[in-house]
């Protein structure tokens, strides 16, 4: 059994084609963590996370904390017993966690996390117009560019996200669908409001319009809201999948890698909410290419909808960490046959803002 020889630690800066507003934070750079796991026996893996301050209790700093000193216990380990031991310390800081857990994945399963076939993956975009003239823009833009589905950022102004919204509807009409994100910022009561400007026939879902642990005000947004509701944040475990599904008008679910840990428990999250009925989406859109990478293989088993793992489509050309770049190609992702995880060096050395070595990492 492969056993652990070194584990290098990097977190990078690397910024974006433009800033990424939500409605706790505005992104003009994402700044992953990858870890690179090499073994006695040769092989080399990589893992890749960015923890968002705001959306959630976990820190940069503590995930720094948590890689350096999880990245030392585990040199010398074969890589059951490393997952293992990883996979009961994840709670102390999920999202850095996963990061090493993906690697080890990799490790677990050979070529399980690669292209079965040349794979085309369909995503959706980031939307940011706001005015009727740049809203025609910017959908005929995307749309020629295969685009079919939207990602609207509400949750700042009840009144301008409805006639936003509004025109976005009108404008779209039987072109493609959107999905309306309020990213944990309305009251219930704001969030019923702005929730009865939305057309079945154009928005797909209504997306986390209250606090993550609003479960109450969360609920009844959904059962007045005549779109679906999905639930994001809250969503970090088959007991949290289950509770949705006991809630009228949640129809979907988002569940994300950094969320679930390992690319096998991710799986598992998504066979038990079809299990319950719940549709799924799939994918960060603050991570970068390896994130990306592994989201879309997941996807690609299991769904048809967009994916909104298209964090690496942000990321400015001259600062993606894999080599060749992951390709986009008329509104899809293209992944090709038994494609392997390369990094480009000069990049990463270029965008690290600190690092650590554990073991021996020359391979």
């Amino acid at each position: 059994m492969s056993v652990i020889r070194g584990i290098e630690l990097r977190h990078l800066s690397l910024p974006l084609i433009k800033p990424y507003a939500l409605s706790y934070r505005t992104f003009e750079s994402f700044e992953p963590y990858l870890v690179r796991i090499i073994t006695d026996d040769g092989q080399e893996t990589f893992g890749e996370q960015h923890i968002s301050p705001g959306s959630s209790s976990e820190t940069r700093e503590g995930g720094w904390s948590f890689l350096a000193s999880s990245a030392a216990a585990m040199i010398g380990s074969d890589i059951n017993t490393a997952f293992e031991w990883l996979n009961d310390k994840r709670s102390q800081s999920p999202v850095a966690a996963t990061a090493l857990l993906n690697a080890l994945d990799q490790i677990k399963e050979p070529g399980q996390w690669t292209p079965e076939g040349h794979l085309r993956i369909p995503v959706l975009t980031a939307f940011s117009a706001t005015t009727p003239e740049q809203i025609t823009t910017e959908l005929d833009e995307k749309i020629e560019l295969g685009f079919r589905t939207f990602k609207i950022k509400i949750g700042k102004d009840v009144n301008e996200d409805k006639k936003r919204v509004r025109v976005i509807q009108d404008t779209l009409r039987n072109r493609g669908t959107i999905r309306v994100d309020a990213n944990r910022a309305y009251s219930a009561q704001d969030a019923i409001e702005f929730s009865q400007v939305l057309d079945p026939d154009v928005c797909e879902l209504f997306e986390q319009p209250c606090d993550t642990y609003d479960w109450d005000g969360n609920g009844q947004v959904a059962q007045a809201s005549p779109v679906p509701l999905m639930l994001d944040e809250p969503i970090c475990s088959i007991a949290d999948i289950e509770r949705a599904a006991t809630m009228p008008g949640v129809g979907f679910c988002k569940v994300k890698l950094k969320r679930f840990g390992s690319l096998v428990d991710l799986c598992n999250a998504i066979e038990a909410a079809h299990g319950l009925g719940l549709q799924i989406v799939l994918g960060d859109g603050l991570g970068s290419d390896i994130n990306c990478y592994l989201e879309a293989l997941v996807s690609e088993r299991y769904l048809h909808r967009a994916g909104e793992f298209n964090g690496c489509f942000k990321i400015r050309d001259d600062s993606r960490i894999l080599t060749p770049h992951l390709k986009f190609e008329d509104g899809h992702m293209i992944l090709e046959k038994s494609a392997p995880l390369n990094l480009n060096k000069r990049v990463i050395n270029a965008r690290t803002v600190r690092e650590a070595m554990y073991g021996e990492t020359e391979n």
